[in-house]
């Protein structure tokens, strides 16, 4: 029945539910994407990779995102999810990726802060609660393992764990930039703002893990 005749049709109509479409379904750098499509991508590629091999309901969605993921590559997924509200499942993944990426391009300058955090006596105050926070290569394995969905521990304890790296690295940041304030102040400032922002990060996993606790993260 075609457009027309079902307008025109007597008696209730019958609404069918909109396809789902994967990720392939649009080219993630293509000009011009409908926001509201690629939002729906981000949200379908983030639930897929997550509960791939737990309770995935679309095993077809599952098998483009991965095959996405063969042909373009990580970088093309996690496009789709830089746009996302910072406190949801894709914006969650996002951050993730990013920290994964902070891991692999300067390993050893996180390392640095990372053990300049875990020296300070703060850092037993700013993980409290926390399970152990991972260093940079722990970091980058942990994100490699769930952004290729092979990940199959708890997903909320990773979150919280990424979690305490953030504030760990935040607080060595913030402990160098105390010591570089008379030398070299603008790489104070520089390393105090950054300090501030993975709190925030921090904060915003922490939020996604306890909302993953209550079903409640999407």
């Amino acid at each position: 029945m075609n457009e027309q005749a079902a307008a025109s049709s007597p008696g209730p109509q019958r609404h069918h539910k909109p396809k789902p479409f994967a990720p392939l379904d649009f080219e993630p750098f293509a000009g011009g994407a409908d926001p509201a499509r690629v939002s729906e991508a981000a949200h379908l590629a983030a639930q897929a990779l997550v509960r791939r091999g737990r309770d995935s309901d679309d095993p077809k969605v599952t098998r483009r995102l991965v095959k996405l993921a063969d042909e373009q590559g990580l970088d093309a997924i996690a496009e789709m999810w830089a746009e996302s509200p910072a406190r949801s499942l894709p914006g969650a993944l996002w951050r993730l990726y990013a920290l994964r990426a902070v891991a692999i391009r300067d390993p050893e300058r996180i390392s640095v802060y990372f053990r300049a955090g875990k020296d300070t006596a703060q850092v037993s105050h700013v993980v409290a609660g926390a399970a152990e926070p991972p260093g940079a290569e722990e970091m980058k394995s942990m994100a490699d393992a769930i952004l290729s969905g092979a990940f199959d521990g708890e997903f909320d304890v990773a979150l919280e764990r990424s979690a305490a790296f953030c504030r760990v690295v935040a607080l060595g940041q913030a402990t160098l930039a105390d010591s570089a304030e008379h030398s070299n102040a603008n790489h104070a400032s520089k390393l105090t703002r950054n300090s501030h922002l993975l709190v925030k990060t921090a904060e915003d996993l922490e939020h996604a893990a306890n909302a993953w606790r209550l079903g409640e993260l999407d």
